[in-house]
């Protein structure tokens, strides 16, 4: 609950200091006195929006600090130390904002540790619920409405198996997903490499080829030319009149007679001779070479083709046309080892089967729960309303299932509470209710019905009697001070009818001099709430008769 709050320089306020006691405090004063400061003030530490109209004329900066005892609020302890914000077995938390004048900047801390705005807010909602603005409304979200019926249904002991049998189904679910993912990409991979490899293997391409057929192909092309050349080298070196073979044959002839004269030209003569033969030998082979060629057209095409293929398939693969085979091989060892894993798919699948038949049949459960809750809680609230000034109004929490949708830890049910406010209205979400002062009395009446089971540890109440007065005003009061005897309720009111029922009662006053207007809010003593009391029933004038009333509305708690 909350225990104490410090402003400065808030608004019209310069400082103030109050401790917040249990129960029911009633917050009251004359109209224009700013009541609503104070809320303002614990909406901002609370993590409202601020700008620097928020902060006083001529100063810096305002501050506020609130402080709260957390003992028995689990689930915000709970956080605070998942965010290490809190001592293990300390339960004070303290919380500040500062809002600068200029440009409107804030800072905030929770325990002395700056934090964000959104953390601040975080924890805010699980301290506090201020009634009757829409923003800080907690029942305004359906989280929170499914929170209040499981509750309301004593429903614990089905949420956490559910939970534990969430995260079983989600674990498999999430598996299965990433399996048949990684399944298909295991499959195309399979397909892209059978593809590569039979179109590499049909290929065939052989060691050496590539260099070879570059050879051919060179020959091919030139065949005509090559043949020519040939011929010509024959008949020049053997076969024409004037031969190189005969006229080396006749000057051998010519050196060997001489070399009778002179044993000298022996030598020349018969390096000539083995000329003349090493020449000879060279024609037969042109001539051999010129018979062998053919013009072969078609032979010429099927290399040029054979090569252009080859080319391709290795463009296509990005390497060179003599790694190709190299690049056969790597493919048939991936395939290889891809062909052996082991995707067992269809065994998963029947895990998670079995998974959200479990997961189903403790959601049905819970649904039945919340089914028998939500009759109740719907006649529990219609007839606190009645008696909270809303004759005719209807109240009833629209449930409803789906097992075709995501699973979700907190079962299979969406569920909305629905209104009518006046008899023969429809029912609509409450999120729609338009007046400020029916939605506070609808969420009074709620957490009156639900108080026993569950609750944020402090509730603010901004004039839930607006519009009202007489018996359904005291009603009212009787209502929050028995909510306040389980919770901590702050209440703001104009009617005595409420405030006489409060366990304590702080007083607003506004004070204005020649330069500056400022509040200032106090604790009222016994005697000093039997005349504000008058004051709230007669107006300015407190007469005899209205503190004689006042003291028997605070006699009659």
């Amino acid at each position: 609950m909350l225990t104490h709050i410090h402003i400065r320089d808030f608004a019209i306020i310069e400082e103030l200091e109050i401790e917040l006691q249990p129960g029911m405090t009633a917050l009251t004063g004359e109209t224009g006195a700013g009541k609503s400061i104070l809320l303002d003030a614990i909406g901002l530490v609370l993590g409202d929006k601020a700008d620097s109209s928020t902060v006083r004329h001529g100063a810096d900066r305002a501050e506020i600090t609130l402080s709260a005892n957390i003992a028995t609020t689990v689930q915000a302890r709970d956080w605070l130390l998942e965010q290490a914000l809190l001592e293990q077995g300390d339960n004070t938390c303290i919380l500040r904002r500062v809002i600068s004048a200029t440009g409107g900047k804030s800072r905030a801390w929770i325990n002395g540790t700056p934090v964000t705005l959104n953390l601040l807010r975080e924890l805010g909602e699980q301290m506090v619920d201020i009634h009757g603005q829409h923003e800080h409304q907690s029942l305004m979200r359906r989280d929170m409405q499914r929170e209040l019926l499981d509750a309301y249904a004593d429903s614990e002991p089905l949420l956490q198996p559910l939970l534990q049998r969430w995260h079983n189904w989600k674990t498999l679910h999430d598996r299965v997903e990433a399996l048949s993912s990684e399944s298909r990409q295991h499959l195309e991979r399979l397909d892209l490499l059978r593809f590569q490899t039979g179109e590499l293997e049909l290929l065939a391409l052989e060691a050496g080829e590539v260099a070879h057929l570059d050879e051919e192909l060179s020959r091919l092309a030139n065949a005509g030319e090559l043949k020519q050349a040939a011929e010509q080298g024959y008949s020049r070196l053997y076969d024409e009149e004037n031969a190189v073979c005969s006229l080396l044959g006749r000057l051998s002839q010519e050196l060997e007679q001489l070399a009778r004269f002179d044993e000298m030209l022996h030598s020349p003569a018969e390096l000539v001779t083995s000329a003349r033969i090493q020449l000879q030998e060279a024609a037969y082979l042109l001539r051999d070479y010129a018979g062998g060629l053919e013009l072969d057209p078609e032979r010429l095409h099927w290399v040029e083709t054979r090569i252009a293929d080859i080319r391709a398939m290795a463009r296509k693969y990005r390497t060179e046309p003599e790694q190709l085979n190299a690049r056969l091989t790597t493919l048939q060892k991936e395939l290889a080892a891809l062909d052996s894993s082991d995707y067992d798919l269809d065994a998963l699948q029947d895990r998670l089967e079995q998974a959200r038949e479990t997961y189903l049949v403790q959601a049905r459960k819970l649904t039945g729960y919340r089914l028998k809750a939500a009759e109740k809680l719907a006649k529990g609230v219609t007839a606190a309303m009645q008696q909270l000034g809303m004759q005719g109004g209807q109240f009833a929490v629209e449930l409803s299932t789906d097992e075709t949708r995501p699973f979700h830890p907190h079962g299979i049910d969406q569920l909305e509470f629905m209104v009518s406010a006046n008899p023969g209205q429809p029912l609509k979400p409450l999120t729609r209710v338009a007046s400020g002062g029916e939605l506070s009395r609808i969420s009074l009446a709620i957490q009156m019905i639900a108080a026993r089971k569950m609750a944020l540890p402090s509730l603010i109440f901004d004039e839930v009697d607006t519009g009202i007065g007489g018996g359904i005003a005291e009603m009212i009061g009787r209502q929050l001070r028995e909510l306040g005897e389980k919770r901590q309720v702050l209440c703001v009111t104009h009617l005595p009818q409420v405030a006489s029922q409060a366990h304590q009662q702080l007083k607003v006053t506004k004070s204005k001099s020649r330069n500056h207007t400022t509040t200032a809010i106090y604790p009222l003593s016994a005697a000093e709430r039997v005349e504000e009391i008058a004051r709230m029933l007669g107006g300015a004038e407190i007469t005899e008769t209205t503190r004689n009333l006042a003291l028997e509305m605070l006699d009659n708690q």
